[in-house]
């Protein structure tokens, strides 16, 4: 992977109480339009699902959304569906997943609910064990993501994370910082044998 042409992320259906959350939604779905980085999500019309790829529409950029048929009336829009220029429909949960991660080149987590750790988690599983190497964000607004962190690092603590097996993850708080920080775990992973996403390794 030499660069990055598609970025997944997770995210929740729902607009959480922080309105930093939204903001920070709709940022990054303007910054993936204008650096043209093609967003690939879950295919939800609200929430914060629904800001980012908004953002990423008006602001000029391409969408891919990827969605079980059994939350097409939960989660979306028939109206608001019709603004991606390109829809998948899966057959349970589990071809979602794998179909996000196929089509994307690194993964960004925004603030979520259970749906949103449980992909999360998965990936972070995926790279611990060798599977990938793409790269994984936390964006860690108004510190959403610190209780996951401190976790992970008490699991370390308590030896349930074993030497040669650190969980690799980019954390930052800042929209802004999404991008460089992603390009820059590419650039490692293609100029030497390093993992990617060193900014945390526990």
């Amino acid at each position: 992977m030499g660069k990055i042409s598609s970025l997944c992320v997770y995210c929740g259906a729902g607009s959480g109480k922080d309105p930093a959350h939204m903001a920070a939604a709709s940022a990054l779905g303007r910054i993936l339009a204008e650096q043209k980085i093609r967003l690939i999500y879950g295919g939800g019309t609200i929430g914060m699902m629904g800001a980012v790829s908004s953002a990423v529409i008006e602001n000029g950029g391409q969408v891919t959304g990827i969605i079980p048929r059994f939350l097409l009336d939960m989660e979306a829009s028939h109206a608001e569906l019709e603004r991606l220029d390109e829809l998948i429909l899966t057959e349970d949960m589990h071809e979602r997943k794998r179909t996000m991660f196929d089509r994307s080149d690194g993964f960004i987590a925004l603030p979520g609910g259970i749906g949103t750790l449980e992909e999360l988690v998965e990936q972070l599983t995926w790279a611990q064990l060798g599977q990938h190497q793409k790269p994984v964000l936390l964006a860690n607004i108004n510190k959403f993501w610190q209780p996951l962190i401190d976790l992970i690092s008490h699991m370390q603590d308590e030896a349930y994370i074993r030497k040669g097996f650190e969980v690799s993850f980019l954390n930052t708080d800042q929209v802004d910082e999404i991008m460089p920080l992603l390009r820059n775990a590419v650039r490692e992973e293609t100029g030497s044998d390093a993992p990617v996403g060193r900014v945390a390794r526990l």
